[in-house]
């Protein structure tokens, strides 16, 4: 049989740095083909090969006694008990999205599924986690729109609920808008489907979706910043996605895992053929034979690369036996999906693709799935955001002005016109609707269990301090867990960030892990897996090279932002708490000792105009006690509501809660427990810090919980009582804030004013 192989010592270009070309070489011992090439281009493609990241990746802790598969895998699977498991995971897709919003979003969605559908999982729930700019933006707007529809038209038709989320707007996020999709999938604890391909002989089954060219060239495409020029001719590397074929695929491929045939599963995402067969086969220690003529095409004359590096949707690759393959085969024509033997696994450790008789390409499966990884040197920035414009004085502001404006800001402000677009009741689970601290679901299988989910982040944190504001981030997924009552069990996160390739850039990703870490090991929770989504930055103007260190413009840049996505265990679903306050005549007690700062809080941004300076200190073992009491409670049936203090601070958390509630409060703000400089009310009223939470409860019940918060050693105590129609602040004395009512009606009318 002929290769393709080039003659002589001509080189091929991959598109990578010359270093990599050149380890490409040293490891062939061969310059590569052009099919090859572009084989490489992509699976060494940051997106893909995780080149920068790999290395600091590892300073996340990954175990735990509920761990079934960690990093590494299609997604992380953690054991919930009564013989069942969930896999989650978080991904991007953010350069997709920038450039053509809805179908990005759409297929970031789709991807994402079939990560959970690889590991034997049905795919049960959705998180999205958005970033625009701001939204009185045309640009902007039009983004974020076609973002969600995407998530909707495609979430909405597959029957996956998108059940929680968030979005926040800062103008960073302009030229670079952030779509990360989290996926939650149930499995039997016994039945965790694995990537790595085994016995030789066996058979290669492509199922699915036809192969088109849509999306080649993808995952090297989110490997590089934007520019305008690319905006307009990378939009064929953006994927189609098909919503109904998704559907049958999850149907199909679960009837198939049932049959217990598959020796080997993944889905054929980034990189198409090449990442699934090359990186099954590099997890087994195996080769793999594939004949490029056998693969479903829905258009004549593709050339092999284009078979190769197609990311057409909707597909997977699975190996299994020779002997079940037309059964398996089968399943999936049954459900009206293509499934064709493309190949079997051989002895010999090579990846040989094969096309009209002719080698096209062979090449070692770990030289493909192994890209060379850098540790480049770190550099703190010279002033992080905001150290320069820190205010030394704070002029007095008027609380109530500056809490209605809050509630107006697109930060705080009720998404309910975009998750109402979104099918979050399908499929029956749901207990908690969009908008709650932490969505909540049945497991149906094993009730009266249930699974609560949570997605968090804050670039103003990371921005001040980003060691800091990961670990508070991490924290505040955590408290939301808390006020349903729910015990965190796994961590994955969506790490987005500018171009490595700059210290200033890697120095502030470093410590986003360090925080996350920090944080994780407090609570006892591992990551079990994640994304990292670098180069989100514009490239300056009348430049679109990656390459060049002047040719960037760092305010083009997005703030650092790691996105965290967490998974907790509901012990009863049969009551949940709620996070607005509900009985007239209960008591609000304030738990917690976390001491707010302004720094890189709302207010700093929203009132005096600046990031102003690092975050809260987030306490960690201060913080982890308050949030472990606050679930204790909850289960207990100890309080009656529950909602953690965060954006914003006391003033917006106290606001929500009554909206939520429909129902009134008068509380006496309680005084900080920090020096300042200025005037105390801001830091009193909108400070922003780890570890406080408002519950409200019977009268009768404070005692046992005072109790419980004397066992934990976390203070608590009464600020007082839930009813009528507004909300009353008096003011303590040592405050020096001014008393004030408000209807809730005028609260919710500039909390419900986002529009969309």
């Amino acid at each position: 049989m002929r290769t393709l192989a080039p003659e002589g010592t001509a080189t091929v270009r991959t598109g990578l740095p010359a270093g990599d070309e050149h380890e490409i070489v040293r490891r062939l011992g061969r310059h590569p083909n052009m099919v090859e090439a572009r084989m490489f281009g992509v699976m060494w493609s940051e997106h893909c090969g995780y080149k920068h990241s790999r290395h600091t990746l590892r300073r996340l802790p990954s175990g735990s006694p509920r761990v079934l598969s960690g990093p590494g895998g299609n997604a992380g699977v953690v054991s919930i008990g009564a013989g069942w498991a969930v896999a989650f995971k978080m991904e991007s897709h953010n350069h997709p999205s920038a450039v053509d919003p809805y179908n990005g979003a759409a297929t970031g969605v789709g991807g994402i599924i079939r990560d959970v559908l690889a590991m034997g999982a049905r795919p049960i729930a959705l998180l999205d986690s958005l970033r625009f700019g701001p939204l009185d933006d045309r640009r902007s707007r039009q983004l974020a729109g076609g973002v969600v529809a995407g998530i909707a038209g495609y979430g909405n038709a597959i029957g996956v609920p998108t059940v929680g989320g968030e979005l926040l707007v800062d103008a960073c996020y302009r030229d670079n808008p952030l779509v990360n999709v989290a996926c939650l999938g149930l499995v039997r604890a016994d039945r965790v489907a694995t990537a790595a391909a085994q016995g030789v002989g066996n058979a290669v089954l492509y199922a699915g979706a036809r192969t088109g060219r849509d999306g080649i060239g993808g995952a090297a495409f989110a490997s590089t910043e934007l520019d305008e020029s690319r905006e307009r001719t990378d939009r064929a590397s953006v994927q189609i996605g098909d919503p109904f074929t998704g559907k049958l695929l999850i149907e199909a491929t679960l009837e198939a895992l049932e049959s217990g045939a598959i020796v080997a599963i993944q889905d054929m995402g980034a990189g198409g053929i090449t990442c699934a067969a090359s990186e099954m086969a590099a997890r087994g220690g195996v080769g793999m034979a594939i004949d490029l003529d056998r693969v479903p095409l829905r258009e004549a004359h593709m050339r092999p690369e284009e078979i190769l590096l197609s990311e057409s949707q909707e597909r997977m690759l699975l190996v299994l036996r020779s002997d079940d393959a037309p059964r398996v085969a089968g399943i999936y024509r049954r459900w009206g999906l293509s499934a064709e033997v493309i190949g079997h696994v051989t002895a010999e450790p090579r990846l040989v693709a094969t096309l009209a008789g002719q080698i096209v390409a062979d090449l070692p499966p770990d030289a493909l799935a192994d890209a060379p990884a850098y540790v480049p040197e770190p550099r703190r920035p010279r002033v992080l955001n905001g150290e320069e414009r820190r205010p030394t004085a704070r002029a007095a502001v008027d609380p109530l002005d500056a809490l209605l404006r809050m509630l107006r800001h697109p930060d705080i402000a009720s998404k309910r016109e975009i998750f109402e677009q979104y099918d979050h009741m399908v499929g029956i689970r749901t207990v908690t609707v969009p908008g709650a601290d932490a969505a909540v679901l049945r497991v149906l299988e094993a009730p009266p269990l249930g699974l609560a989910l949570a997605a968090d982040g804050n670039a103003r944190w990371c921005a001040g301090d980003p060691r800091r504001g990961a670990a508070l981030i991490v924290m505040e997924a955590a408290a939301n867990l808390a006020c349903v009552g729910a015990e965190p069990l796994a961590v994955t996160d969506c790490l987005n960030f500018g171009s490595p390739e700059r210290p200033e850039v890697f120095w502030t990703f470093r410590e986003a892990v360090d925080g996350i870490a920090d944080a994780c090991r407090s609570l006892g929770v591992p990551v079990i897996g994640g994304n990292v989504s670098f180069y989100n930055e514009a490239a300056a103007a009348g430049n679109g090279s990656a390459a060049a260190e002047g040719a960037r413009d760092p305010a083009r840049a997005i703030h650092p932002t790691p996105i965290i996505g967490m998974v907790g265990l509901v012990e009863d679903v049969s009551r949940p708490t709620r996070s607005g306050f509900l009985n007239e005549g209960d008591l609000i007690v304030l738990i917690g000792s976390g001491s707010g700062s302004l720094g890189a809080s709302l207010h700093d941004v929203l009132i005096e105009g600046n990031i102003g300076g690092p975050p809260a200190d987030p306490a960690l073992g201060d913080t982890t006690r308050a949030i472990q009491l606050v679930c204790r409670a909850v289960r207990a049936r100890l309080v009656r509501s529950a909602h953690d203090v965060s954006d914003g601070g006391l003033a917006v958390a106290l606001a929500e809660a009554c909206i939520m509630g429909g129902i009134g409060a008068s509380v006496t703000l309680p005084s900080a427990t920090q020096d300042h400089s200025g005037p105390p009310a801001p830091l009193d009223w909108f400070g922003e810090g780890p570890g406080l939470f408002l519950v409200s409860l019977p009268a009768e019940g404070l005692p046992a919980l005072e109790a419980l918060a004397a066992e934990h050693g976390v203070p608590c105590g009464a600020i007082g009582t839930v009813g009528g129609a507004s909300l009353s602040v008096l003011a303590s004395a040592p405050t020096g804030v001014d008393s004030f009512t408000v209807e809730v009606r005028v609260l919710r009318q500039a909390w419900d004013s986002l529009e969309f």
